[in-house]
């Protein structure tokens, strides 16, 4: 990509109401464009100069009647008709000469059309001054006997469309860009609505009174996301009660066999059947908590230090060493014996594999951390993906001894991330592992 590519990328707006009001704003614009270019190239020039030539052709005319009527009260009586009829406020003054220096460069189009039209109409020396005065242009025109000085009110040579055009384009222009924002916003919030309601259902929220509305495509993906919604609730109820059919089948036999090696005592190869059936009870309930993964549970707001205080304490009553530091009090609202099953399987995978754990917790701009660092062997970089999925281990990077089978991390990410957040492993600054919890604000 392009440095002016990149520019680019980062100049536009990146939300929907910014890039719609863009798609709208910019044919708008380029018509404005257009349009100004065709008034100034066409109209206004055409307009100023024949402004400049009535006002060339009015002293023109002046100039010529005071040379037909040479006696003084004649030439008054031109002035007062010039004065009264054409707006001139003309004044001779006899053996007057124009002064010396450089003609004054036009400024603008109306006063290029005004020097053309003069040298034109008027064919005598001339100077113009636009600019010592606010309301009038002055004039000079060597005659034969003396200066004739001509004051033109600068309305005769300004027209007043140029400001109804200017005041049209920008008050048109404004006008659309605020009923297109207020439609354009109107439809970008059912789609942020829309937005909101499928992240929210997604972090295990309830979505209960959601109504579709928007435009026809927005009211069909939110249609859409109430059937999944009400779907997805359907499934999780009947894995629910599967599950809880399941798991009285399978303890049923297990608690008989139990009961039958209690009663059998102490005679040989008992004991290998009561660590085979408590085996089994560990299994069974390992793949019912992997199953159910706490789904039928109601989210509510948790302190999410007290929690890690709970879980870090059931482990320090067992002996376990942990080092606990909770930055801010932060309050979420979250499934807590849900997150406390992913924080206990975290916790438990690093004293099993390390011989102390410490648990750092903290509020980041978005987001909820709790890091779980052990001083164990670790896991290699490129098999950290896979110890995530559902019954494997690593044994040959782990100890085969310790027992489980394979579902403690996967647990722990499938809860995270039905908050919305995830589970990350890294390597730890103290030597081991580091399991990093986000769990979006």
């Amino acid at each position: 990509m392009t440095n002016a590519a990149w520019w680019l990328k980062r100049l536009l707006p990146h939300g929907l109401l910014g890039r719609s009001l863009l798609i709208i704003v910019t044919p708008l614009i380029v018509v404005q464009l257009v349009s100004t270019y065709i008034f100034y190239a066409t109209h206004w020039d055409t307009v100023a100069k024949r402004l400049a030539l009535a006002l060339a052709g009015d002293v023109g005319a002046v100039i010529e009647s005071l040379r037909a009527f040479p006696d003084p009260e004649s030439q008054l009586r031109v002035l007062r008709i010039a004065s009264s009829k054409m707006e001139l406020d003309i004044r001779f003054q006899a053996g007057g000469i124009l002064p010396n220096g450089p003609q004054e460069e036009p400024r603008g189009i109306m006063d290029a059309a005004l020097y053309d039209s003069l040298a034109e109409r008027v064919q005598r020396p001339f100077q113009v001054d636009s600019r010592s005065f606010e309301r009038e242009v002055l004039v000079r025109v060597q005659l034969h006997d003396g200066l004739l000085e001509v004051y033109v009110p600068r309305k005769r040579l300004f027209s007043s469309t140029t400001y109804i055009f200017v005041l049209w384009m920008v008050g048109t222009s404004m006008l659309l860009l605020g009923i297109a924002t207020i439609f354009m916003r109107n439809q970008v919030r059912s789609v942020r609505k829309l937005a909101a309601a499928a992240d929210s259902f997604g972090k295990g929220h309830e979505v209960p009174n959601f109504k579709p509305e928007g435009a026809t495509e927005v009211r069909q993906a939110a249609v859409a996301f109430n059937l999944m919604r009400d779907r997805i609730r359907r499934q999780i109820q009947q894995r629910t009660e599967m599950l809880a059919g399941v798991s009285h089948d399978l303890r049923t036999p297990l608690t008989r066999m139990k009961l039958q090696l209690a009663m059998m005592g102490g005679t040989e190869g008992s004991a290998e059947l009561e660590e085979d059936v408590a085996e089994m009870e560990r299994m069974v309930e390992g793949y019912l908590a992997f199953a159910r993964g706490e789904g039928s549970e109601k989210p509510a707001p948790t302190d999410v230090g007290a929690l890690l205080e709970e879980v870090v304490g059931r482990y320090r009553r067992q002996g376990s060493e942990i080092d606990l530091h909770v930055e801010d009090k932060v309050t979420m609202t979250l499934r807590p014996h849900a997150l406390s099953r992913a924080l206990s399987n975290l916790i438990g995978n690093a004293l099993r594999y390390g011989g102390h754990v410490w648990v750092r917790a903290g509020c980041r701009p978005d987001a909820v951390e709790i890091l779980v660092d052990d001083d164990g062997p670790g896991i290699p970089a490129e098999k950290r993906d896979e110890v995530f999925k559902a019954f494997h281990r690593l044994e040959h990077s782990r100890n085969v001894s310790t027992g489980g089978v394979g579902l403690g991390l996967t647990i722990a990410r499938d809860i995270a991330r039905s908050h919305g957040g995830d589970v990350l492993l890294e390597d730890s600054p103290l030597g081991g592992l580091r399991a990093r919890v986000r769990l979006p604000l």
